[in-house]
């Protein structure tokens, strides 16, 4: 038999998940969550803070890309003039692995 557990409520010491918040103000929950949390909003200034400023950072961000910054076509050429074979695809060893290899033939001459 499968017991049904009724809706989850927010104590008045919990907070909204950042998860959640943003969730909330992309409008991805579902409703039965979505009125959860509007309800806790709307007793919580501290979430509801975080949501506007969930909201502010999503307005800052799309009225962004408006305002997408040009290269100049100088700049342009200058870049597509470096010869390809100056840029090494080969990775570098890291500092540690340099520091590993002296070390070992240190004690291997022993």
């Amino acid at each position: 038999m499968t017991m049904v557990q009724p809706p989850r409520r927010f104590g008045s010491t919990e907070h909204l998940a950042s998860e959640a918040i943003a969730a909330f103000v992309d409008g991805e929950l579902r409703m039965a969550a979505y009125m959860r949390a509007a309800q806790h909003l709307s007793m919580c200034p501290e979430c509801a803070a975080e949501v506007e400023a969930q909201q502010q950072a999503r307005h800052a961000l799309r009225s962004a890309a408006d305002h997408i910054p040009r290269m100049p076509s100088s700049l342009r050429g200058t870049l597509s003039n470096i010869p390809s074979h100056l840029c090494d695809p080969t990775p570098r060893p890291q500092a540690e692995e340099g520091f590993a290899a002296r070390r070992w033939s240190i004690l291997r001459r022993r």
